[in-house]
């Protein structure tokens, strides 16, 4: 029933003198994923926390550790508010981070959630679409300049990383297709075809299939955008599960979950190891692996343009600037 190993960050990896932002970093895979980023010697971690006070803890915690404080004493941690449920909070985070960060190396988009009933977003859009999904790629294409302009810099690709799934070859989409008619943000915001056993495959599939076409308009060798799969890990992710599901999920995770330590590992490979060969693709087990079969078919290359043009036209209403990215 295990999972196979992640391997760990090859010996020598190195990342002086560089930034590196983890949303959702004050728990989870996200806090272990910044704790490893500062161990590789970065000069600067930013996380994220939805309140000031649970992002002072985090960073009091990163701070203490003994590996970093080792390794990395000098180390400036950092955590910015963000609430993903809403989108004037996603804007106040990159308008902080356009005025107080100059450089930008690695930025991995982490926190998501999972809903068995239908929840409504401070954005007023159904809420596991917008945390896992809407939110971060608004944040994605705001600090796209920055995340190249560090590059040209800096001489090296940055890295814009998703957590993604496996689970996004489980979604609902190949057998019933959204029609050509209809936008993507209302077809998902409709409370009758909501299903809590899948939202979140299908979050995760639009999640693949948005790095699918955001790297088609950036070149490799100034970022490197892809997604991966941390495996089964054992988290607080399923707290937000009905007790019966939780006991079973208990179960499921006690014999097969990975420990944080080795998911976080994922994030990192691909936040800053994962080279060129992995713009635009799936990670999984630190590995290149292959995006849902679906996505490779005309009717799934459609699903990447449809995503990609009704993206365009949801976030142009918080910032019309984004019009630049129409190509």
């Amino acid at each position: 029933m295990g999972q196979p190993p992640v391997p760990r960050i090859p010996k020598g990896t190195s990342l002086s003198g560089k930034t590196v932002i983890v949303t959702g970093g004050n728990t989870g895979l996200g806090f272990e994923a910044a704790r490893q980023f500062l161990t590789l010697n970065a000069a600067r971690v930013i996380i994220t926390a939805r309140s000031r006070s649970k992002g002072a803890e985090a960073v009091s915690a990163l701070r203490n550790y003994v590996e970093v404080k080792a390794a990395n004493p000098t180390a400036m941690i950092e955590v910015f508010e963000l609430d993903l449920d809403d989108y004037s909070s996603g804007m106040e985070f990159v308008k902080r981070v356009k005025r107080e960060v100059k450089e930008v190396d690695v930025l991995v988009c982490n926190a998501g959630v999972n809903f068995m009933d239908y929840q409504l977003s401070m954005s007023g859009h159904e809420r596991v679409m917008q945390v896992n999904c809407y939110t971060h790629f608004l944040i994605a294409l705001e600090l796209l300049p920055l995340l190249r302009n560090t590059a040209q810099i800096k001489g090296t690709p940055s890295h814009l990383s998703f957590v993604s799934s496996s689970y996004h070859d489980s979604h609902t989409l190949s057998k019933k297709p959204i029609p050509a008619s209809q936008n993507i943000f209302s077809y998902f915001d409709d409370k009758v075809i909501y299903s809590g056993m899948t939202r979140y495959f299908d979050s995760k599939f639009v999640t693949n299939a948005f790095v699918i076409r955001l790297a088609n308009i950036v070149p490799s060798s100034e970022l490197v955008v892809n997604c991966l799969c941390p495996g089964q890990v054992a988290t607080s992710f399923n707290r937000n599960l009905p007790i019966w599901l939780k006991g079973i999920m208990s179960v499921i995770v006690r014999f097969r979950a990975r420990n944080v330590e080795e998911g976080a590992r994922a994030l990192v490979y691909a936040g800053c190891v994962a080279g060129e060969e992995s713009h635009g693709g799936f990670l999984q087990h630190n590995k290149l692996d292959v995006h849902t079969p679906f996505l490779n078919t005309p009717r799934g290359k459609e699903f990447c343009e449809k995503l990609w043009t009704d993206t365009l036209v949801e976030l142009r209403k918080l910032d019309p600037e984004l019009s630049s990215f129409s190509h």
